[in-house]
């Protein structure tokens, strides 16, 4: 008797931890982030570009380039794939939710880990950008 109410209790547990595991967070979007410009000698269009690809590539994001001011970055882990819009100008940029697989998007909401990836991508961006500079 005590060993299936321990394992009933085990059981329990694990179902609480596992859905606190899967909670869902509003979508992150960054929005209008500005590109650094040194004085007298704003970066071009295509140092941008090369700073935001090389951010999200250093990271594991794969990164295409659809237009001048548009790049559509795709991050798969395991079965999880998250796909952005990256759009920019020589004052900033922007990086906005496109599709998921496997992360529970539901129109506001998506995994928490989500965020967090996002978040990198803007810190490896904002890294290149400034690199970019003394370049």
């Amino acid at each position: 008797m005590k060993t299936t109410r321990l394992t009933l209790l085990l059981l329990a547990i694990t179902a609480i931890l596992m859905l606190a595991a899967c909670k869902t967070v509003p979508v992150y979007n960054v929005n209008d982030a500005g590109v650094p410009s040194p004085q007298n000698d704003p970066l071009t269009m295509k140092q941008i570009e090369k700073a935001i690809v090389t951010g999200g590539a250093g990271l594991g994001w794969s990164m295409r380039t659809i237009k001048p001011g548009l790049i559509e970055a795709t991050l798969n882990i395991r079965s999880h794939q998250a796909v952005v819009d990256i759009t920019y100008d020589q004052k900033d940029y922007s990086i906005i939710y496109k599709s998921s697989i496997n992360l529970k998007y539901d129109g506001t909401k998506i995994h928490k880990y989500y965020n967090g990836w996002i978040q990198n991508l803007s810190n490896a961006i904002n890294n290149n950008l400034t690199t970019a500079q003394y370049e």
